[in-house]
């Protein structure tokens, strides 16, 4: 079995592939969310989660139309192991991948990828450009309205939280407090 990749590894990897300061920014925040969740769950290995939600985008930038299935060739190349290959690969499920996301990491990425995003769009539209100010309530009105971050696949975020048995509320807190415990790393402490 291939030994598990560290951050370190992973970050490389990552801006090898991107450079893009959005989405490296994006990768780290989907990072953060991972890890959030590892410990909600009390999940042994964080480190796994954490990795897994840094490389999630690995080919994007380069394969935008090739998203997830070019991803499964690099990290195979680069000797993953197929646990990590797989939860990557099926954040993209029912968009560029039929790998349905089973495991409970599986499902967060899934959920979280979209909201990270939306998140980020509803930070930056804030006057203060911070996510320590955002509230759930805020967020939920920037949700409703579908005109607001269009590109936000809401119904993935949906379907994730149905996979995960968890309430879109609750999601929505635990994804807020995770970026704001990451705000400086992210770019998203904004003015505050």
């Amino acid at each position: 079995m291939a030994k598990a990749p560290t951050r370190e590894e992973a970050m490389e990897l990552l801006k090898k592939y991107n450079q893009s300061e959005a989405l490296i920014k994006h990768a780290m925040a989907v990072e953060a969310v991972m890890g959030h969740f590892a410990e909600k769950f009390e999940i042994e290995n964080p480190e796994k989660w954490k990795v897994i939600g840094l490389i999630h985008d690995l080919d994007y930038e380069k394969y935008p139309e090739q998203h997830c299935q070019k991803t499964k060739e690099i990290l195979t190349e680069e000797g993953w192991p197929e646990d990590y290959i797989r939860a990557v690969i099926s954040h993209g499920w029912k968009i560029c991948s039929d790998v349905e996301p089973v495991e409970t990491m599986e499902k967060v990425l899934y959920t979280i990828d979209e909201l990270t995003g939306l998140i980020t769009a509803a930070v930056l539209m804030r006057p203060s450009k911070s996510v320590l100010d955002l509230k759930v309530s805020s967020l939920k009105k920037k949700y409703k309205n579908k005109n607001f971050a269009a590109g936000v696949d809401r119904q993935i975020i949906e379907d994730g939280a149905e996979l995960l048995g968890m309430d879109l509320t609750e999601i929505m807190e635990e994804t807020i407090k995770a970026m704001q415990n990451s705000a400086d790393e992210i770019g998203l402490r904004g003015e505050l």
